[in-house]
């Protein structure tokens, strides 16, 4: 049982440390730099958690260590994650807080491998809720009735054990974009759409790695040389493109970028490049700004950083302009996966789930227990406004054994900007023994009420 004073303390720390650490910007060589405070940003704040409860297919001990990406469907205020532990999209109700639903799709869950385990992507179009999976495969439901009805899957490589991994939609076009990142190369799926029934009509799917109509190769002949997967693809209706995250481009290990993509094209249209960053979630703010976030950490030599380094670690994130091309670089937030702007508030939101704040490399443990981070970037000022704790797990082997759990995931209702991580169990956060969704908040404490710990 939790003593009562050790929450007291967590909530001074959650309080805390992130106004020492606001306004914290690493500049160019490694120097250091307190940004003025802006008197109109309230801090990012916990809020209250949602426990995430074992299902019956759950194949990690019963609890929520393993999953990826979250997605909040503005209209109808429901955020969805892809929980591999449990084998189900969680549901959950951004207005209160209250998940509403596990929901089972045949997904594969956790295979002791995040390539051949799933669910993986989620994303909403209309009334429709796309998640994909493994094997190489997408799955659509109707939202319009709860739970959501399935209505079918589709495959996007003949017997491939591989998942299918991230994905978009692009409502113009009514077509999805999903991406095999395990496979090599890389490659993305076009898997149409009917937005009436939001039946996915089955793509041509050869086996991985053969050239398709409906397929486009992250390669030399698809116009990119992807040599370490293929990340975050997402539709931009301002240019009615497809832009895709990169990590490593050709065999330089800090050369990576940003594609553009047209519907249906089996090559790529422009690359972006970007360096010191290895490209993995990517998301569209304002204008033609998008965030690119960085899943490595560079020192300032322009080597990977390690702990033993004798150059300064340079953790950056990166707003790439795609109608001009300028690349602003954004230092002091480390490395993590998905990445979120909210225009409710105007912020960038990261899941940095490692940093060189924490005491690991990228060699060294990843699944080290301490503070992972919560990044908060303003869009117009293209700076860092405070970096928020959130959690990892270490793996446990023999009794009790489960994988490691990184808070890596993150996506924001835009209507009264809470923002959501899903953490592993753990015995730190309240309510979070067999998993949890943290939700944060970014606004006045005195309007909205902070949600009182045990």
């Amino acid at each position: 049982m939790t003593r009562r004073g050790s929450w007291r303390l967590l909530l001074l720390f959650v309080l805390a440390v992130p106004s020492l650490l606001l306004g914290l910007v690493l500049v160019t060589g490694g120097q250091a730099a307190w940004a003025e405070e802006k008197k109109n940003d309230r801090a990012v704040r916990l809020l209250t958690t949602v426990s995430i409860p074992g299902t019956a297919a759950n194949t990690t001990g019963g609890k929520m260590f393993v999953f990826d990406i979250s997605w909040v469907d503005q209209k109808s205020r429901t955020y969805y994650l892809a929980d591999r532990s449990n084998a189900a999209v969680d549901i959950v109700d951004t207005r209160t807080n209250t998940l509403l639903f596990q929901l089972s799709g045949g997904f594969k869950g956790f295979t002791g491998n995040n390539g051949t385990s799933g669910p993986n992507g989620v994303t909403t179009g209309g009334h429709c809720l796309f998640v994909t999976d493994a094997p190489s495969r997408v799955v659509s439901f109707d939202t319009s009735t709860f739970p959501p009805t399935l209505v079918n899957a589709v495959t996007t490589a003949s017997g491939d054990l591989n998942r299918a991994d991230e994905l978009a939609f692009d409502p113009h076009d009514n077509v999805i974009l999903a991406i095999n990142n395990a496979d090599d190369p890389p490659f993305g799926t076009w898997v149409k759409v009917d937005p009436a029934t939001c039946a996915l009509t089955q793509p041509t799917a050869p086996a991985a790695g053969v050239a398709a109509p409906d397929r486009i190769l992250f390669n030399v002949a698809g116009g990119v040389d992807a040599t370490n997967g293929a990340e975050q693809p997402v539709w931009d209706p301002a240019t009615q493109r497809f832009f895709l995250s990169i990590p490593q481009i050709g065999i330089n290990v800090s050369s990576g970028g940003v594609v553009r993509i047209k519907p249906f094209a089996q090559a790529v249209e422009h690359t972006f490049p970007i360096s010191f960053c290895q490209p993995a979630g990517l998301t569209k703010g304002p204008n033609n700004d998008f965030l690119v976030g960085c899943n490595t950490v560079f020192d300032t030599a322009g080597g990977v950083w390690s702990t033993t380094d004798p150059n300064t670690a340079a953790p950056i994130q990166v707003i790439l302009n795609v109608k001009t091309g300028d690349v602003d670089t954004i230092g002091g937030v480390g490395v993590g996966d998905e990445v979120w702007f909210n225009p409710g508030d105007n912020n960038y939101y990261t899941a940095s789930s490692g940093s060189p704040l924490r005491a690991l490399d990228q060699s060294g443990p990843a699944d080290a227990q301490g503070a992972a981070i919560l990044g908060v970037i303003d869009a117009k000022d293209e700076s860092v406004l405070q970096l928020v704790p959130t959690f990892n797990v270490p793996a446990v082997t023999g009794t009790g054994a489960h994988p490691a759990s990184t808070a890596h995931s993150v996506a924001a209702d835009a209507r009264n900007n809470r923002i959501f991580v899903p953490l592993g169990a753990n015995n730190v956060f309240p309510d979070c023994l067999t998993g949890c969704i943290a939700v944060y908040f970014h606004g006045d404490e005195d309007e909205a009420g902070i949600a009182a710990l045990p």
